[in-house]
């Protein structure tokens, strides 16, 4: 995961968890991270690699369609290649910003993150005295049935 690269989301994931996102990193790997921050984090990484494919094809393809260029390095197939690769991208990043909005609004409010308990599990134990404990009947032995 990568603070470095920004995405779209970065003001959201601001607002809701507090702080900017390069110190949301820093609090990620301490031992007392909510589970909702990491998982956030990680989406926040695959949209931002995939905001920045988007990026690329786009100025490629403004790259290659500039009126100063020469008309005879036009390629259909590249600009169909293009087309179908800015597609792709496009889905993955409306898929990872669906995901991580989904996330931010249904997880619990960050002061409220559930923190792991120590469950002590104490044994009772219990000694009957001799009296009580019943005699075995005939082990083994099948109870005879009565008519």
């Amino acid at each position: 995961m990568s603070p470095v690269k920004a995405s779209t989301m970065d003001a959201d994931l601001q607002q809701i968890f507090g702080s900017p996102v390069p110190e949301l990193y820093e609090v990620a790997v301490g031992h007392d991270a909510s589970p909702a921050l990491a998982c956030a984090l990680e989406l926040r990484a695959f949209l931002a690699l995939a905001e920045e494919q988007v990026a690329l094809v786009r100025d490629r393809v403004y790259a290659d369609m500039d009126p100063e260029r020469d008309m005879g390095e036009l390629s259909a197939d590249k600009l169909r290649f293009d087309a179908e690769w800015l597609e792709a991208a496009l889905d993955a990043r409306d898929g990872y910003r669906a995901a991580l909005g989904e996330l931010l609004r249904t997880m619990p409010p960050p002061d409220q993150q559930p923190r792991p308990v120590r469950m002590t599990q104490l044994k009772a134990t219990a000694t009957m005295p001799p009296s009580a404990v019943p005699a075995p009947q005939r082990a083994g032995a099948a109870r005879a049935r009565r008519p």
